[in-house]
């Protein structure tokens, strides 16, 4: 069982986890059955708990699932930044701000202290600078920390690794970081490394690609072989001894039983490894010759997510993963119909600004055709 392999989560914070963790992001609408799958989670061993002020009612119901004992047995993480969400229109990167937002999650996950509080989503410089500020994130939560509400502190990140490895050497008061890292996506395998290495705990979101492993997809039939892709994506991250845990989201029981059955398995050999890296590599966008996410082409006139649009382009054409395409498209589309054809005017503005030379006017259309 997964209970036997616990781990350090981290030589700083001195706590122990296990190889599978509680992503909170997607509970089921009805609280009767969310509960129940926490705690199936929980009993399971996947006891580091990651929800956020903004997941909806997640903090609501991962409380819920916290009563009757299950409290005591969990490392229960949530997070929140202004630049992501705003509660209230005059939130801010403040300490006082923050504070204030620490207690109010608290309130609505009903406990009496958080294991972590994180800086949620650092993506650029800027944000970093502004969290550790005289006064700013890092100071309400070190208040919080004082106070006993808080026992530790990290962040989540989707900057890039330059930046990440600069905030690692500077951090001294992080125990914790929240990385995208999966067989399509190894952007940061090096940085992770590093954390591990100063006893930063490291934890794994998007182990499946953000659901793109389990989608039927005849280009990664092609590339990685027959068999099941998120079991092969778990035994690649099991392989890497510098995860310390990987987010599990789940819907249903079998979510939370076929991921702890990957990771019961033997990880992957480092050949198998690197050769599953340079089968990804072929079908990445730089492989294939598609938008990088460079963000030359923005900003757009019309107020569109270019990068969001070709990466939704990429999932569809490319991949064949309409699902997900869609999804993101929706999320991504800025329009009160949730289309992008309306604002997309063929100005051409990106397509001179892009360094691939790329037709994206084609990209948003196909897009609008396919979906809307």
């Amino acid at each position: 069982m997964i209970q036997k392999k616990q781990v350090e989560f981290g030589k700083r914070s001195g706590l122990k986890c296990y190889p599978v963790s509680t992503g909170a992001m997607r509970l089921p609408q009805d609280d009767e059955q969310a509960v129940q799958l926490m705690r199936q989670a929980i009993d399971a061993g996947l006891i580091y708990i990651d929800t956020c002020r903004c997941y909806g009612d997640s903090e609501i119901k991962v409380g819920k699932s916290l009563k009757d004992g299950y409290r005591d047995k969990v490392i229960l993480s949530t997070k929140w930044s202004p630049w992501v969400r705003k509660i209230e229109e005059d939130d801010d990167a403040s300490a006082d701000c923050t504070y204030k937002r620490i207690i109010e999650s608290m309130e609505r996950l009903d406990v009496e202290y958080l294991d972590f509080y994180q800086i949620w989503s650092i993506s650029k410089k800027e944000h970093y600078e502004q969290a550790v500020a005289v006064g700013g994130m890092l100071d309400g939560i070190k208040r919080a920390v004082k106070e006993g509400l808080v026992g530790h502190i990290g962040f989540t990140t989707h900057d890039s690794p330059e930046n990440v490895s600069r905030y690692i050497d500077e951090a001294d008061w992080c125990e914790a970081i929240l990385f995208t890292y999966n067989v399509l996506n190894q952007t940061y395998q090096e940085v992770i490394a590093k954390a591990h290495g100063r006893g930063i705990a490291t934890v794994v979101m998007n182990p499946a690609g953000g659901g793109i492993l389990a989608q039927e997809s005849s280009v990664l039939k092609a590339a990685f072989g027959d068999g099941s892709l998120v079991e092969m994506g778990h035994r690649y991250l099991k392989a890497d001894p510098n995860v310390d845990t990987v987010l599990c989201g789940f819907a249903n029981s079998s979510d939370i039983t076929s991921t702890i059955e990957n990771y019961e398995k033997t990880p992957l050999t480092q050949q198998e490894c690197r050769c599953l890296e340079e089968k990804a590599q072929k079908i990445s966008k730089k492989g294939m010759g598609f938008c990088t996410n460079c963000g030359y082409c923005m900003p757009c006139p019309q107020g569109l997510n270019i990068p969001g649009m070709m990466h939704a382009a990429y999932l569809s054409r490319l991949l064949q993963c309409d699902k997900i395409a869609e999804h993101h498209y929706r999320l991504i589309a800025k329009a009160e119909n949730n289309t992008a054809a309306g604002f997309c005017t063929a100005c051409g503005s990106c397509m001179e600004k892009c360094t691939q030379k790329l037709d994206i006017i084609s990209q948003i259309r196909y897009l609008a055709e396919k979906f809307d």
